[in-house]
């Protein structure tokens, strides 16, 4: 089984939406599963997992009413308040729906580097395993040491690293990115996501063997049981097609034995998120 492990759906709103900015007018429209399936069958993409983009619990309800609607989407990735004293009552709520696989917050938005480290988030990524929900992580590079930090507290919690981090692939290789990424992935629990990257180039302008040293830095760090691949469609449209960023990791694992290469396309995605 293939599976995308990591795509958007929204109903575009300008003030909700204004992370999307000029250079990426590409995606100031709906983006819906009857927009994604195709894409999916013509890729031979048996499924895939919609992550949320909005900080809502209408966002979860949105992406899960879709998620029971159309059986290529495998599972959810939501978000509720976790820094709430109640979220337990609130990973309650949406248990009932086994849809619902992950929790994600938005902590690349967070102006404090330590955000993961504050005791009432702490308090709530301690709540999701009781529900069976593993956590996306999304930061940005100088956020990784607190990922570090959070990941080794909680070694029953199932985490994954969405974007590689999001180095500067144009820049080139970061020591320090490939330090905190080797760090991160010394925890069993947390696995990595091979998604992302093409839009965190200059001009979103790349050539292929630009990724090549970070998803070797990833693969060596994680290896090939605890790497997923993901498209980040539609925000990967404003740097390239579905099937460029296909392409990419595609060729990429061209290196890998069959087995390995089946784990990385879906295998690890259907275990980590249990679809």
């Amino acid at each position: 089984m293939i599976i995308d492990s990591h795509q958007h759906f929204w109903k575009y709103d300008p003030v909700r939406d204004a992370w999307i900015n000029e250079s990426m007018s590409v995606i100031r429209r709906d983006f819906y599963p009857t927009d994604l399936e195709p894409i999916l069958k013509a890729n031979n993409i048996d499924g895939c997992v919609a992550v949320q983009a909005d900080q809502s619990e209408d966002e979860t309800r949105f992406l899960l009413d879709f998620a029971n609607q159309y059986d290529f989407i495998k599972g959810v990735v939501g978000w509720v308040d976790l820094l709430d004293k109640g979220v337990e009552g609130r990973l309650e709520y949406f248990a009932d729906d086994k849809l619902l696989k992950g929790i994600r917050h938005v902590v690349q938005a967070e102006p404090d580097p330590e955000f993961m480290l504050r005791k009432d988030f702490q308090e709530g990524i301690g709540r999701l395993a009781k529900f069976g929900l593993t956590y996306d992580i999304l930061v940005y590079p100088h956020q990784l040491a607190a990922a570090i930090e959070l990941t080794r507290k909680f070694p029953n919690q199932k985490f994954v690293l969405d974007h590689i981090a999001k180095p500067q692939v144009s820049k080139g290789m970061d020591s320090l990115w490939r330090r905190n990424i080797e760090a991160l992935a010394k925890a069993s629990n947390v696995y990595c996501k091979l998604s992302g990257m093409v839009t965190e180039t200059k001009d979103f302008l790349w050539a292929e063997n630009q990724f090549y040293p970070f998803m070797e830095v990833v693969l060596e760090s994680f290896g090939t049981d605890r790497v997923l691949y993901g498209s980040d469609w539609p925000v990967c449209l404003v740097a390239g097609t579905y099937e460029d960023v296909l392409t990419i990791v595609s060729n990429f694992i061209q290196q890998l034995s069959p087995t390995e290469q089946k784990n990385i396309m879906g295998l690890n995605a259907v275990r980590f998120y249990e679809l």
